[in-house]
């Protein structure tokens, strides 16, 4: 089911709850009730719970929006720094340019066919894409320069390496959930109690106060939804996060995700 639609059926159900209960109350409520006010010390109450969750709801989304750009910085300056590699080796006589960029692109094939389903499930990166990562940077380390533009390309092409790999680790480090299970409690339970605030305050039938009570709390709805999706650094689903090495390898990471959909 797409996360889109989950969250209209959400929406619509804290929606139609709210009025549900909204319109129960006033049906049950005495003759002699006066529905007209509201007592001071209720709407400050209301007012300051709302300001405290409003407060906390946004630094939640803030931190998360942070973590999924350092991950997307990582995954870029990862991608940047192994397309350097390629370009770097045009140096090297034919045989042995082929064989780096040839281990360029099984990294990079492992990297999105493998690596980021796990990423995206919130699983840790497989040990193989270090290893293959390790033997390109052995192979360019025992690969001595014979000439002067070898001699000039060779430090740059360990140093792009070794800024590949310290991004593999930024990435893999960075694929768990950015927020704890004691802020997931506080926002799930602040939210329930700001939409129950609702009921305190004496809203009556009509159509202006329904629309906005019912709107009102599906944005609740929807901000948790937000922080709960910018939650997972590269995504719930899929590799698009995986932009930057389709991008910069096109025909590898073209021919890996066409080898995953068979």
């Amino acid at each position: 089911m797409s996360e889109w639609l989950v969250l209209a059926i959400a929406m619509a159900l804290v929606c139609a709850l709210v009025l549900a209960i909204t319109a129960i109350r006033h049906r049950r409520a005495a003759d002699d009730e006066d529905t007209s006010e509201t007592p001071d010390v209720i709407e400050y109450m209301t007012m300051m719970v709302g300001v405290v969750y409003a407060i906390v709801l946004g630094l939640a989304i803030a931190g998360v929006w942070e973590a999924r750009g350092a991950a997307e910085d990582s995954v870029r300056r990862e991608a940047q720094a192994l397309y350097e590699v390629t370009q770097r080796a045009d140096v090297y006589p034919a045989a042995v340019r082929d064989r780096i960029r040839g281990e360029v692109d099984a990294y990079v094939s492992h990297t999105v066919a493998v690596d980021w389903p796990l990423l995206t499930s919130g699983d840790g990166a497989s040990a193989e894409g270090g290893a293959l990562l390790g033997k390109l940077r052995s192979d360019v380390t025992h690969q001595s320069p014979t000439t002067e533009l070898q001699a000039q390309a060779y430090q740059p092409l360990l140093d792009h390496i070794a800024a590949a790999d310290d991004a593999r680790h930024s990435r893999t480090q960075s694929s768990e959930s950015t927020l704890p299970g004691v802020v997931w409690f506080g926002l799930l339970v602040g939210g329930v109690v700001t939409v129950g605030l609702i009921f305190t305050l004496q809203i009556r039938r009509s159509g202006r106060e329904l629309l906005l009570a019912g709107l009102f709390s599906a944005l609740i709805v929807f901000l948790l939804f937000m922080v709960w999706s910018f939650d997972a650094p590269y995504g719930r689903d899929g590799i698009d996060s995986a932009g930057p090495f389709q991008d910069l390898f096109p025909a590898t990471a073209t021919a890996t995700v066409a080898a995953g959909t068979r």
